[in-house]
């Protein structure tokens, strides 16, 4: 028994100090969040803390520490510092202060995934854990739109076609997976591999159908005639791009003309914007333009270094003092990633803000899949928070840091850097 028990500890103490061992598990611990992102919140931050304790064993320390540096790493944990050390002039009390830096914690996990995966080339199984986990969330939401007492979401929450989360998040999913696999599918078809393009093609169409019919956000329908723009420019010649563009004009119009959905989400906007400018109902449409134009005041009030951390509410709180219908509403977000940050941090937090984008945005300007997954990430976060705070909501947030962070390694890798910031294992 003492003979036998001994080579297991050896083999278990040999696991234990090999560090290819070690990236494995950080690789399938990627994957599971990836795979959760769609359906959990719980489990994206269990997976995130374990995935960070995994890693770490892997991490060679003078490397690592060297890749910060990069203004792709620097910048997000600049975000981080600065909303911590925007605790110090914040008049909200502290638990607002410290709850209101929990959104930018996560964005120092991007340079581990970084030096991470510019040494593990199983990037893929995320995106495609990521793809396949929305595969299944889409034939949910069809199965909902057809059976509603399948939902998990209390009815009086209850949206149609949505399981879990909302259509926010789901129309954020499956906009982003429609788009991104534009690129495989285009390749596909170059290479002449007609019969995986075409299973592409259908599951592609699949999401897209079901925005168009069950349940979008009109935020997606905002930003996936952008992405696709960026495709067509980036990856398409001119011809094929007008081509292109006449057709997703007629899908257009007749999808428009078909779908009830559509026509109802886009006419509501003029038809809410006229509620609220005439009458100050309390519409979404109005309640943006609301929150926009006194958060454009609180920005004025504090335009170095904002009000603080924590302190939207606070400010939201004194503006309605007084005030009825939507002028008395109170809020944290006011629902435009620049503006959440230049209230509370002024014009340095805009600055760090869009140099986290634009550096990202520069990282992925090459060829191939995975500049093109990250690039994807980055467009459609920079467009949606136009109209909501995606880096700081939970779900909109973890996409571009698992996105940018795992696309973001592999292309790093792709160029040659990994050998000047990292060590693969051995």
């Amino acid at each position: 028994m003492t003979a036998t028990a001994q080579p297991i500890g050896a083999l278990l103490l040999k696991r234990w100090r090999d560090p290819a061992a070690w990236m494995t598990t950080a690789d399938i611990f990627v994957v599971l969040l990836a795979l959760s992102l769609p359906w959990s919140t719980s489990l994206v931050g269990i997976f995130a803390v374990v995935t960070v304790l995994v890693m770490l064993p892997t991490v060679d320390a003078a490397a690592f520490i060297a890749s910060l540096k990069r203004p792709i790493s620097a910048v997000p944990i600049a975000l981080f510092a600065l909303a911590l050390v925007g605790t110090l002039w914040s008049d909200a009390r502290w638990g607002m202060r410290f709850y209101a830096v929990a959104p930018t914690a996560k964005f120092l996990l991007l340079p581990l995934l970084f030096y991470h995966f510019e040494r593990s080339q199983r990037g893929l199984w995320v995106f495609t854990a990521f793809l396949a986990s929305c595969v299944v969330l889409l034939a949910m939401s069809w199965l909902v739109d057809f059976y509603p007492n399948l939902t998990l979401k209390a009815k009086a929450v209850a949206s149609p076609g949505v399981f879990v989360k909302n259509y926010i998040d789901q129309s954020q999913e499956f906009a982003l997976c429609a788009v991104a696999l534009a690129f495989p599918i285009a390749s596909l078809l170059r290479a002449k591999k007609i019969a995986l393009a075409l299973l592409l093609g259908v599951v592609a169409l699949g999401f897209l159908a079901n925005m168009a019919f069950v349940i979008v956000s009109r935020t997606a329908l905002v930003t996936i005639p952008i992405m696709l723009a960026v495709f067509a420019v980036l990856h398409l010649r001119w011809r094929t791009t007008l081509m292109i563009l006449c057709a997703a004009m007629v899908a257009g119009v007749v999808a428009w003309a078909v779908s009830p959905l559509l026509q109802e989400k886009i006419s509501s906007i003029g038809r809410e914007y006229r509620l609220y400018e005439d009458h100050g109902a309390t519409t979404s449409v109005g309640e943006r333009l609301e929150f926009w134009r006194k958060s454009l005041r609180f920005f004025v009030e504090a335009p170095i270094v904002g009000h603080g951390t924590g302190s939207t509410e606070g400010l939201f709180e004194q503006a309605a003092a007084g005030q009825t219908g939507i002028a008395a509403e109170v809020i944290r977000n006011p629902h435009n990633q620049t503006l959440n940050v230049a209230v509370q941090w002024g014009v340095i937090g805009i600055v760090v803000l869009y140099a986290m984008w634009f550096s990202h945005l520069a990282l992925f300007r090459g060829e191939g899949l995975f500049n093109w997954i990250g690039l994807l990430v980055v467009v459609q976060n920079i467009f949606t928070s136009l109209f909501n705070s995606h880096l700081f909501d939970f779900h909109e947030g973890w996409m571009y840091v698992l996105g940018v962070g795992v696309a973001g390694g592999l292309v790093l890798s792709a160029n040659g850097t990994a050998g000047a910031h990292a060590r693969k294992p051995s």
